[in-house]
């Protein structure tokens, strides 16, 4: 052991070593003088202060976030701009519920105010140049509220031949917090916007609702869950048409009785559909109005989960009796 501490004294105390050593020390001492007159000259440096809004009654719902984010440039020296930079004191800021609270479910906090409350956590000898946005708002009400569904928004798109058979949402509606005049604009909230694509199998995506100023939704998270389904063309056949506004004592016959409806959905969607699930119609209305040999028919009625649905033919001939008592 005292060998290899001979061995490492000699090594580090060589001529050579040493004169090194003597250079190391100059250059540390010379920055250590350099970061000295530095931190000892006056700059402007710009914060990102977290302000907190406190002492909020329990009959008020702050509908806005709770903290809000204000940006102040601020001059003095260089090391006491580090000590914010670097340390807590601009980093709990807070702002007093009721002094600024109106009663029209808003509160403002101007400038000059915010100014004020901030200069109570510097130094003396800092000051404050600018202060951006020129007012912090913050908006509540006393538990007015209402329950809206949720919806999905963005860009879902599954790979070719996939299509999304149905949507399901966890949970399926949240509780809105706003004033009345914002509820009553209000009947569903969306998802922040969405980029999924070329996928097959269930995706399952967790989001954030998308904000609205001056609204708080619980919760404001949710999880979706997007279920696909293989494309398929195909048709039904066998679907009554019905004769609508058809005066007492009339009956409307159609020849055929029975038409064919072709459309695109996917397997297993197809696979639970029946002739009741569609609805054909003639209108007589129509028929009186332009009488022919031939009527129009339509699709009054399809199920949901299919697109691009058509009747193989869009004339009948037809015939309109008396009923028989």
């Amino acid at each position: 052991m005292g060998s290899i501490w001979r061995l490492f004294r000699d090594f580090l105390f060589s001529r050579t070593n040493k004169e090194f050593l003597i250079f190391v020390f100059f250059i540390a001492l010379s920055g250590i003088f350099w970061l000295s007159m530095t931190l000892n000259e006056t700059y402007e440096q710009e914060f990102s202060i977290p302000v907190t809004v406190v002492g909020v009654p329990k009959n008020v719902v702050l509908t806005s976030e709770e903290t809000d984010t204000i940006r102040m440039t601020i001059r003095d020296k260089g090391i006491t701009l580090a000590a914010y930079m670097y340390g807590d004191m601009l980093k709990n800021v807070k702002i007093n519920f009721k002094p600024y609270a109106h009663n029209n479910g808003t509160g403002i906090v101007t400038t000059s105010e915010l100014q004020k409350i901030v200069y109570q956590y510097l130094v003396s000898s800092s000051k404050i140049i600018s202060t951006k946005p020129d007012k912090l708002e913050f908006f509540y009400n006393y538990g007015a509220n209402k329950r809206v569904p949720v919806r999905w928004t963005g860009r879902v798109i599954p790979e070719d031949l996939y299509f999304i058979s149905r949507v399901k949402y966890y949970p399926d509606s949240v509780d809105v917090y706003a004033s009345q005049a914002l509820l009553d604009s209000i009947s569903v909230v969306y998802s922040e916007h969405l980029n999924y694509v070329n996928f097959r199998d269930t995706l399952v995506v967790n989001a954030n609702l998308e904000k609205i100023k001056g609204v708080k939704m619980v919760p404001d998270h949710i999880k979706m869950e997007f279920f696909t389904d293989v494309l398929t063309e195909e048709k039904l056949d066998g679907i009554p048409v019905e004769g609508i506004n058809m005066p007492p004592g009339k009956i409307l016959r159609t020849f055929p009785m029975k038409v064919t409806v072709s459309f695109v959905t996917g397997v297993s969607v197809y696979r639970s559909l029946k002739p009741e699930d569609f609805t054909i119609v003639a209108d007589y209305d129509e028929i009186a109005a332009n009488p022919s040999e031939k009527c129009r028919i339509y699709i009054k009625k399809s199920p949901p989960g299919i697109s691009r649905v058509h009747l193989n033919i869009n004339e009948v001939d037809y015939l309109i009796e008396e009923q028989v008592e």
